[in-house]
């Protein structure tokens, strides 16, 4: 897509990519669960809990991946893809597809040797996006979490 470009999130532009969440929260119908708040986010960028890759369009961010480095006692380290949201004026335009491929790059280039997301089970044109990306959905694992 002309114009688009990939690069590393700037502590400034956090507010953007809380923002960005934000917009996936409500489209996944749960933005009553989106309760954290933008310091925090500021602090634990700062900390290098996570890493962001924004796309930007003449200075404007109009998507994100946003992810972590993590460990499969199977595999080795590995990637996970927290969130990866894309405004909905520039989705099926080829901006999220530059996104994801910055960021399988930028997990090979960390020496990863797999990337693992979720995607809700209702979310077709994102399913169809990773199926297209030759991602493997796994219908027989179960995601589970505890509230602290």
């Amino acid at each position: 897509m002309a114009g688009i470009t990939i690069r590393n999130i700037q502590v400034s532009e956090m507010k953007k990519a809380y923002e960005l969440v934000r917009e996936l929260a409500i489209y996944e119908k749960e933005e009553e669960a989106f309760t954290i708040g933008i310091d925090e986010y500021d602090e634990q960028f700062k900390q290098g809990l996570f890493q962001i890759l924004v796309a930007v369009d003449h200075d404007d961010i109009i998507g994100m991946a946003f992810f972590y480095p993590t460990f499969s006692t199977w595999k080795g380290k590995m990637m996970y893809l927290e969130d990866f949201v894309v405004k909905e004026s520039y989705r099926r335009k080829g901006a999220g597809q530059l996104l994801f491929d910055a960021f399988i790059e930028t997990s090979k280039a960390q020496n990863c040797k797999l990337v693992k997301w979720q995607v809700l089970d209702w979310n077709e044109p994102a399913i169809n996006f990773y199926k297209k990306n030759k991602a493997t959905l796994e219908d027989e694992w179960l995601s589970c979490k505890i509230f602290l």
